[in-house]
């Protein structure tokens, strides 16, 4: 069922303590509504400078949860090439089921996305 994918991905990242890499702040504040604390924020720096701070903490892997407009895959595709060309392995799963799966557009749209998913399961064990 698409709500179990969901919280199976976000259990996995959270398990793994991947970081999540986010655009903003409400995305971040989405992320701690979902029992994230490893959140990297771009915060509209230079590209650089975030792959800079990836490579400075040692991170070997993360999650690009950039928005998933036309913008957010743009930046996705740029920071993606940028790790990977540095050797930051990129965990994109919940990413691609998030743009297969579902309507969202935007990650800040996620905590509230899982809540009607969660009310429309229970309304259906009602009946």
């Amino acid at each position: 069922m698409l709500l179990d994918d969901i919280f199976e991905l976000l259990e996995k990242l959270r398990r793994e303590d991947i970081p999540l890499l986010a655009e903003g702040k409400k995305d971040q504040e989405a992320f701690w509504k979902l029992g994230f604390a490893n959140i990297i924020m771009l915060e509209k720096r230079a590209l650089y400078k975030v792959i800079e701070q990836l490579l400075n903490d040692d991170i070997k892997e993360i999650a690009i949860l950039t928005d998933l407009d036309k913008e957010g895959k743009k930046l996705y595709h740029k920071l993606n090439d940028e790790c990977s060309r540095k050797g930051i392995r990129v965990n994109n799963k919940l990413r691609h089921f998030l743009l297969k799966e579902t309507p969202l557009t935007t990650m800040e749209g996620l905590p509230s996305y899982l809540e009607t998913l969660e009310k429309k399961k229970y309304e259906r064990r009602k009946k």
